[in-house]
């Protein structure tokens, strides 16, 4: 054998070795993926191609008071089509009414879906687009069609449901009643009764297999283990939906008005608690107003004037100065440790008593009086601080809760001007709704309640979870104390900062509120004034609170409490008197009204003395002129509304049967 034919010989067995090894390494390799990774490899595979999918559970409802839906889960259906499942036969049978079918319900011609089904299952496509964002009464309707009633593998259908969060009456409370979902950075975010309650709201999602067929798509399979989802609890809020429109548009318009940066509104149940309508508006880039911030809960800020109930209620349990002591107003100015407070009235109101002070609103009465009292000893003033349940939250249901901020002599930031600044509502801070409740408890007699946002919990038509009073203190002050600053209060709205607001049909008591807000910020446009009005009504039976707070109302057309914030609360306890039925109580029926007794007397004596002429009927309501006419067997026209102005007949004309009378009235 030749040099050359060893060196063949030696390259056919290198060349035979490596194909044997190169065999072992694969036999290795398939054993060890057999016996080895074969778990791993079945399990990637059947997860690229089989996937367990979670069906998401319907999130419950969120119902008001009077049973209107504010939010609700909508099904959204999306519809297509597996045209390899159905039989041939079934194929042929039904494709033309399933096509008319389609074309009378989505709108497209008959021919469209029948060519296009035709064309996918030529194709071999088991996952054809028939339709979307149906909803379920469309999605029965479909599912019922030719074909398609087979079933899902015998007609072909494939069905995937979205569940959208809709609110019924729109933008109005949003804020309030809220949402939960995750934030760009994956965070859970929990707003307004949606995310404190949802955990009884999101119930039990379900699963089930599917199997993917195209690039990203997957088909619903048959599994033994599907588990269907339980539907979330449906939550019944606190809310009536008439007060709320009554209240989210009495705001909207005065924010309107007075081109203001941003404002809210709560009206609150005095004896239960239950927040009956919230509304929180803040300005846009381009003027109109939205719900961003529930301001109402979270903004805790310098309240001012409103705050000097505390100051007044301070002062009378301890009988430290009486409602009628007298201050000196000293010119509407005083100074404490170089900075002074001074009166919105110019020149001050003179020498005036606290009572009076109080319904002017003087800041420089009302900081005398607690300054004076309690300069030797501030714990004390403070202590009352705490038991009015101001320094603390009120541990309202809702996430976010602004804190309170009230200044105590052990702090670090306790100065000299600390006290006189409490005086009239400065260096402290609450929410709106802190303050409300605080004036609630005055209304309610000294009980303290916390305001509640949600009643009950209901599954299907079964109560789970009932939310009644739930009481913060037995009693914040002296049954004392509590009347003499109702008193005071119902003449702050009679003869005080808040006398615009009076009406002599239904009675009122409160505060007005002008506080400057960024006073310390430096100069330009820091400092701008927030308006206020809270307290209750009916003055003497109280069944509602409400506090009105507007944040940097334009000072071209005015920044005080009374002028901005007041008409609101105004407005909204006019609608409720004269509009909820639920208020609409006939109280002492036996009682004689003067007004009504006169009137009846002179109808009573007019229709003694009708025999056969036409009487004076000058001055006289409509509504008894016609009943007197009417007895007299005249016909009688009436045009306008009123007192009768004028009649066609004079009186003392003989009267005639069917004689007609025209009667105008103003």
């Amino acid at each position: 054998m030749g040099v050359e034919d060893k060196k063949i010989s030696y390259r056919i067995y290198l060349v035979a070795f490596a194909i044997f090894v190169m065999a072992i390494l694969i036999v290795v390799k398939l054993t060890n993926i057999q016996w080895v990774e074969g778990d791993y490899y079945r399990k990637l595979a059947e997860e690229r191609t089989v996937r367990n999918f979670t069906i998401p559970a319907n999130r419950g409802n969120v119902y008001s008071s009077d049973g209107s839906l504010l939010a609700t889960s909508i099904p959204h259906y999306t519809v297509r089509f597996d045209a390899l499942a159905p039989k041939k036969e079934d194929f042929d049978k039904f494709l033309e009414p399933l096509a008319d079918s389609l074309s009378v319900m989505l709108g497209k011609p008959s021919s469209y879906y029948y060519n296009e089904m035709r064309r996918a299952r030529a194709n071999k496509n088991r996952y054809m687009f028939i339709t979307k964002g149906l909803t379920y009464t469309e999605y029965v309707r479909i599912k019922n069609f030719p074909l398609f009633s087979l079933g899902a593998f015998k007609g072909g259908i494939i069905t995937e449901q979205k569940t959208v969060r809709e609110h019924p009456i729109g933008k109005i409370a949003e804020r309030t009643i809220g949402y939960e979902r995750l934030s760009h950075s994956g965070e859970n975010l929990e707003v307004g009764i949606e995310g404190a309650f949802a955990q009884y709201l999101n119930g039990k999602d379900g699963r089930r297999m599917m199997q993917k067929i195209a690039k990203n798509q997957w088909k619903p399979i048959n599994d033994n283990n599907e588990v269907e989802p339980v539907d979330g609890c449906d939550i019944v809020s606190t809310i009536d939906v008439y007060i709320q429109d009554i209240a989210h548009h009495a705001l909207l318009k005065q924010l309107q008005y007075y081109e203001a940066d941003h404002g809210c509104v709560v009206v609150m149940e005095t004896k239960t608690g239950y927040v009956r309508a919230i509304s929180n508006l803040g300005r846009a880039k381009d003027s109109t107003y939205y719900e961003t911030v529930n301001y109402a809960v979270a903004e805790s800020q310098e309240p001012g004037s409103t705050f000097k109930l505390a100051g007044l209620m301070a002062l009378l349990e301890d009988k430290k100065v009486d409602t009628s002591e007298v201050y000196d107003s000293k010119g509407g100015e005083i100074t404490y440790f170089r900075r002074k407070v001074r009166d919105s009235h110019k020149g001050g109101y003179g020498k005036i008593s606290l009572a009076r002070g109080f319904e002017v609103s003087s800041n420089t009465v009302l900081v005398q009086a607690v300054y004076d009292s309690y300069k030797d000893d501030p714990r004390a003033f403070v202590k009352h601080i705490d038991d009015f349940g101001l320094s603390k939250p009120l541990g309202v249901s809702i996430i976010g809760e602004g804190k309170p901020k009230i200044p105590h002599p052990d702090d670090a930031n306790w100065s000299k001007l600390s006290l006189p600044w409490m005086g009239f509502g400065y260096g402290l801070s609450l929410t709106p709704l802190q303050t409300l409740a605080f004036y609630n408890a005055v209304a309610n007699n000294g009980e303290m309640v916390r305001p509640l946002f949600v009643q009950e919990i209901r599954e299907w038509n079964k109560t789970i979870k009932r939310f009644d009073k739930q009481v913060i203190k037995d009693r914040i002050a002296s049954q004392e104390t509590i009347d003499k600053v109702k008193a005071v209060m119902e003449n702050v709205v009679r003869r005080g900062t808040g006398s615009k607001l009076y009406s002599p049909n239904f009675s009122m008591a409160g505060k007005t509120g002008t506080a400057q807000v960024n006073y310390g910020g430096g100069k330009g446009d820091n400092m701008y004034y927030s308006s206020s009005f809270v307290g209750y009504f009916p003055a003497d039976n109280p069944q509602y609170s409400c506090i009105v707070v507007i944040h940097k109302p334009s000072t071209r057309k005015g920044y005080y409490g009374a002028d901005v914030s007041g008409p609101v609360f105004k407005r909204i306890a006019q609608k409720i008197f004269t509009d909820v039925p639920s208020t609409n109580h006939i109280k002492k029926l036996d009682e004689k009204i003067n007004t009504q007794e006169k009137l009846y007397a002179s109808y009573y004596k007019k229709a003694q003395d009708v025999k056969d002429v036409v009487p004076n009927l000058i001055g006289m309501s409509g509504m008894d002129a016609v009943a007197l006419l009417g007895n007299m067997g005249l016909k009688v026209q009436v045009h306008g509304i009123g007192k009768v102005k004028k009649q066609s007949v004079k009186p003392g004309e003989s009267v005639k049967k069917n004689q007609q009378i025209v009667l105008e009235l103003s």
